[in-house]
């Protein structure tokens, strides 16, 4: 496997990044079946594995925890923290108060005293980017974080953290982890430009969005699976399923899996580090793992082109790349008092 170097940090990682989302709970609750998944990747080459708290509350790290014993100094591990891990308000968010609490808990779990990646897992408005910058600038003095990063930050936020690091003298963030596949090109736009201009690497989450680039689910047909029995909607958007029909012919034209195609249009964006794979079954990794080393001519990717244009999305996920303005109303209204003042 050809390593890649992560943005400007001087770490080599896989082009597939380990996703540990779907070990616990919520995906695999199996522990002994997860940690095998997890050493035949590593087996194949992949050196990258991102996890976060939030992923089955914890039971994600813990999985990894246990299988990195013995492996632990040839990988590169990422966590994150941010989404809410109990009922306190003030378990959950970007603050100085719970990021270091967060991090001391993933440790613990991951069974580690570092991690090379510590990211903040969405952007929070009601806290000053000097505060978090501050925060995690003092954990990676501490020894306990190798480097910083951001996941589905707007193009805007990640310049004004650039800026504020810049001028207090802070670490800066050196990845961001957006959502990218086929279906959703837009941080082609922004986001990718950005980050390649500020030296940050990337690791995209859904390069299959949500499924949908297996080829399982079909026009006109019912999808039997993991992600539709927990009620993924999106999957059954018809402008998404239309589009998946067509690149299905480009995929057989090519002779590939529609999933290696999707799998490696997401690692030839020059401004991609990494691409996350978030297998629940040993098949689900098997079926990624044969297509890791396909590269796609620039006619398929032209065809992709004409299927779906640079920087558009064809609908949306349920965890659409938007700031927080676009999701949360009282972001983007004013008072009613003020409203009627005016």
């Amino acid at each position: 496997m050809k390593y890649r170097t992560l943005g400007r940090t001087g770490i080599k990682v896989s082009p597939y990044c380990l996703g540990a989302m779907m070990f616990g709970a919520i995906g695999n609750p199996d522990h002994d079946d997860s940690v095998r998944i997890i050493h035949k990747a590593l087996d194949a080459g992949i050196n990258f594995v991102d996890t976060a708290d939030a992923y089955s509350r914890g039971e994600s790290e813990e999985i990894v925890g246990k299988a990195l014993k013995g492996r632990r100094d040839n990988v590169v591990l990422a966590t994150k923290a941010h989404l809410p891990m109990g009922d306190d308000p003030n378990q959950q968010g970007n603050s100085r108060r719970w990021l270091t609490r967060a991090l001391e808990d993933s440790l613990r779990r991951l069974q580690t005293d570092h991690v090379d990646l510590f990211q903040v897992h969405r952007p929070a408005p009601d806290t000053d980017v000097e505060e978090t910058l501050s925060a995690l600038t003092d954990l990676v003095r501490a020894g306990k974080v190798r480097a910083i990063g951001t996941s589905a930050f707007p193009a805007s936020d990640i310049v004004e953290a650039q800026w504020v690091a810049e001028r207090r003298g802070l670490v800066r963030f050196r990845t961001e982890q957006p959502p990218y596949s086929i279906l959703n090109r837009s941080i082609e736009r922004e986001v990718l430009p950005v980050c390649e201009r500020y030296g940050m690497g990337t690791m995209v989450w859904s390069p299959l969005a949500g499924g949908l680039l297996t080829g399982r689910y079909r026009k006109d047909q019912q999808a039997d699976t993991h992600r539709a029995a927990f009620g993924f909607q999106h999957l059954r958007d018809e402008r998404r399923l239309d589009t998946v029909e067509q690149l299905l012919l480009v995929a057989d034209k090519a002779g590939i899996p529609l999933t290696h195609l999707a799998m490696a249009f997401a690692i030839a964006h020059p401004g991609v580090t990494s691409a996350i794979i978030g297998p629940r079954t040993m098949d689900h990794l098997d079926n990624l793992l044969a297509g890791a080393e396909i590269t796609l001519p620039d006619d398929v990717l032209d065809e992709i082109d004409a299927i779906v244009p640079p920087g558009t999305d064809v609908g949306t996920l349920d965890m659409a790349y938007n700031p927080p303005a676009i999701k949360q109303p009282a972001l983007r209204r004013r008072p009613a008092d003020d409203r009627s003042a005016a």
